[in-house]
């Protein structure tokens, strides 16, 4: 397995291209759990039929954990929305119509969104009562079994020469409501500085779905509340301002 050529670096791995193989390297300290319960995210994802690198095997290199899926040629959506502007929109739909496709989909085995969300909100740096608030406003939203990408974010997403999209990164893949799922990605355009990029997704999922926005924007604390747990400095300090606004319109 060669590992000469790096593709990506990211919090605490490396993601090399040998060959037919995309070879991601975890930290040696990364957590062996995490990085089994990505693998079997991801094969559990393939039994979807989406589109998706699929799995060849789980390994150690060097006293490191690694994961190798099929390596997929193309560009990014983010990659492609950089060089050609102008079709930013075509984009942004082939976007909001991949995430609505994961939707559709169901994974009874995959771990619950509420459940992780909970989690995260007891490990959050917020006073006892914005926990609070933010665990009534969870515990009352509808439970519902959707598979949730998590990260959904164009940088994500890969096109094909044979303008295939395939869907990458799925550690943080859940079951539950999509509208979560959306908050996330929508947070996840504000990190990226496009903030005109996120109200414009937000709007165009909503027309399509025709999910009220409203809704959305009620998991947005909670959303940021849960992610805010990881993260640099920065992004804490935005996330952790967004989930004590509870009653964010």
């Amino acid at each position: 397995m060669k590992l000469d050529r790096i593709i990506a670096v990211r919090n605490r791995k490396t993601i090399y291209h040998d060959g037919d193989r995309c070879i991601k390297v975890f930290d040696e300290n990364y957590s062996k759990a995490d990085v089994l319960n990505e693998a079997l995210n991801q094969a559990r994802i393939e039994e979807t039929g989406l589109h998706i690198p699929k799995i060849l095997e789980v390994t150690m290199i060097d006293g490191c954990w690694a994961i190798v899926s099929e390596f997929i040629q193309g560009k990014t959506l983010a990659q492609l929305m950089q060089e050609d502007p102008d079709r930013k929109q075509e984009y942004l739909e082939r976007f909001v119509d991949l995430q609505m496709e994961v939707h559709s989909k169901t994974c009874p085995l995959l771990n619950k969104l509420k459940d992780k969300m909970s989690r995260k909100i007891n490990q959050a740096e917020l006073e006892a009562t914005t926990r609070y608030d933010l665990h009534t406003r969870l515990e009352g939203m509808p439970r519902h079994a959707k598979v949730c990408h998590g990260d959904f974010n164009p940088s994500n997403i890969i096109i094909t020469e044979d303008e295939v999209p395939y869907i990458l990164d799925w550690s943080h893949a859940t079951q539950g409501n999509a509208s979560a799922d959306v908050a996330r990605t929508y947070l996840l355009f504000w990190l990226d500085g496009d903030i005109e990029g996120a109200e414009e997704y937000l709007n165009l999922f909503c027309a399509k779905s025709g999910i009220a926005k409203q809704y959305v924007q009620r998991w947005m604390p909670i959303v940021a509340a849960s992610q805010s747990v990881k993260g640099n400095e920065k992004e804490r300090e935005f996330l952790l301002n967004w989930a004590n606004v509870v009653e964010y319109e």
